[in-house]
């Protein structure tokens, strides 16, 4: 009778209140997949990550498609299509890991990626991927992935290498281990690192790389290994979907008002520092740039004499000096000059000369909006990649110094035809210019000679100069990526292009 009892109030209290047990009843269910929810996600986010650590490729079907949906297609390409996304890993079994830490600026530090990449299909690594600097002078925080589109390195090049985001956690510092350090020998081949570097992954399992500038020789290189140099330059490093777009911008801006220039006017105060020059500075500024080069230890060279050093053809062009150049070559007032640079040395004052003779000159900060601008705001390898797009896109290229920059950009246009770059010859130039200036040579003959001595200095197909036992003194492989441009011996030595007799206004 009590249990009949019981069940009938319990009968009583449903038919009573059937809208609360049934509210119960439903917020046990909904109780019951939230934390069921909860705990699938938090497999699925360690699957993941397990999977990005190991096999970086094992859910890209998935996120591929979202990627290409949500990411805007530029109109301009700096570089190749992605090879088809079927195409399977690399097998092999890796000898190690291979950490890098770049130094320099942007493209000093692209063309080292290269390098790093290379060297780990050379040793059967797994490369991590890259640091970029962040102590030089520009004090960039840019991380890799804030410059390049990380997600598209890893996925292009998955058949040479295999690359990953992290070391595994059992290689971190926190559980007490530490990475081999060291800086491989500069111009290195072949035989160096297999003799010299392989073995000390043997012992260590990770050995990191503190220095990556110039580490791999411009020749001597096995061709399958020169070409995978070019295809990580001009198809494994793609800048972020941020930078191509407002890359894009720019470049669409300038071509809608007809043909351009880009001129990488590298007359900036980290150069000017670095190189001693101080051509056309006042006595406090030539001071300043001493101080300045005497602070970074790492600029070995300090006593410099910038008058030598400016005859020999080692310092950047003045604005006043590329001013002249660019009118004997026969740019006119209306020609239309974008300025790849960061901060002129002397800002409008150095630049007034310049101006006058082509106002149609153009940067990032006068074709953008300032608050496009304002996410790469002291981020210099993010303003510099801009730079580098509008360069490689332009219609004529002319560099006054042949640093990194230049250099990158003139393989680039090579690479994309032979697009028409202007090399000054800095040495000559310099000479031609102070007869001029102290009235010896008339305007038309330096005019004359400045258009000679340029003709063959284009941007035509030649082969690179080999220096046995001087390789700083080589002509530069990502200036002159040649075995990615030649089939057999096709590529012409230098004077043997049927472009070499172009005249600037044909070149533009």
């Amino acid at each position: 009778m009590e249990v009949r009892s019981e069940n009938n109030i319990q009968q009583v209290r449903s038919d009573k209140f059937p809208s609360q047990a049934l509210h119960r009843t439903r917020l046990r269910v909904w109780f019951f997949r939230v934390c069921s929810s909860i705990l699938l996600w938090t497999c699925l986010v360690h699957v993941v990550a397990v999977a990005e650590l190991w096999h970086p490729r094992l859910l890209t079907r998935f996120t591929g498609g979202v990627s290409r949906i949500t990411r805007p297609p530029p109109d301009f390409q700096h570089s190749l299509h992605a090879p088809p996304h079927s195409a399977p890993p690399r097998n092999y079994t890796s000898n190690g890991f291979l950490k890098v830490s770049c130094n320099g600026g942007l493209n000093q530090m692209r063309a080292a990626i290269c390098d790093m990449v290379t060297v780990a299909r050379l040793l059967n690594l797994t490369l991590v991927v890259p640091e970029l600097d962040k102590k030089s002078f520009w004090a960039d925080p840019s991380d890799f992935e804030d410059i390049f589109d990380v997600r598209h390195f890893i996925d292009s090049l998955r058949d040479e290498v295999r690359i990953i985001r992290r070391l595994p956690k059992r290689f971190s510092r926190k559980y007490g281990f530490e990475a081999f350090e060291m800086p491989p020998v500069s111009w290195s081949n072949e035989k160096y690192y297999l003799e010299q570097i392989l073995p000390l992954f043997s012992k260590h399992k990770v050995v990191h790389f503190n220095r990556t500038d110039a580490r791999l020789a411009n020749n001597g290189i096995p061709l399958d290994l020169q070409k995978l140099r070019c295809r990580v330059n001009f198809q494994g490093l793609k800048f972020t979907p941020q930078i191509e777009t407002l890359g894009n911008k720019l470049v669409h801006i300038l071509q809608e008002k007809g043909p351009f220039v880009a001129l990488h006017l590298r007359y900036e105060m980290d150069m000017l520092a670095f190189s001693g020059c101080t051509h056309g500075c006042t006595v406090e500024e030539a001071e300043e740039l001493k101080r300045l080069r005497y602070a970074y230890p790492w600029w070995r060279e300090k006593e410099i004499v910038s008058e030598e050093r400016r005859q020999q053809g080692f310092c950047p062009l003045t604005p006043e000096e590329t001013t002249l150049i660019l009118q004997a070559l026969g740019f006119d007032k209306e020609t239309q000059i974008y300025i790849a640079s960061g901060e002129i040395y002397g800002s409008e004052r150095r630049l007034a000369p310049l101006r006058a003779a082509f106002p149609r000159i153009v940067k990032k900060e006068t074709l953008l909006d300032p608050s496009e601008l304002q996410q790469f705001q002291n981020h210099s390898s993010q303003m510099a990649a801009l730079d580098f797009m509008v360069s490689v896109a332009s219609n004529t290229f002319i560099p006054t110094y042949d640093g990194n920059m230049a250099k990158v950009v003139e393989g680039h246009r090579r690479y994309h035809g032979f697009k028409k770059s202007i090399l000054p010859d800095r040495k000559k130039l310099v000479e031609l210019l102070d007869l001029h200036q102290n009235g010896t040579l008339p305007w038309n003959d330096f005019a004359l000679i400045v258009r000679q001595t340029h003709e063959k200095r284009m941007g035509q197909p030649f082969h690179r100069r080999v220096i046995p036992d001087k390789p700083k003194e080589e002509h530069y492989f990502y200036a002159n990526p040649q075995e990615c441009l030649c089939d057999g011996t096709k590529c012409e030595a230098p004077g043997e292009s049927s472009n070499a007799t172009m005249t600037v206004s044909e070149q533009l």
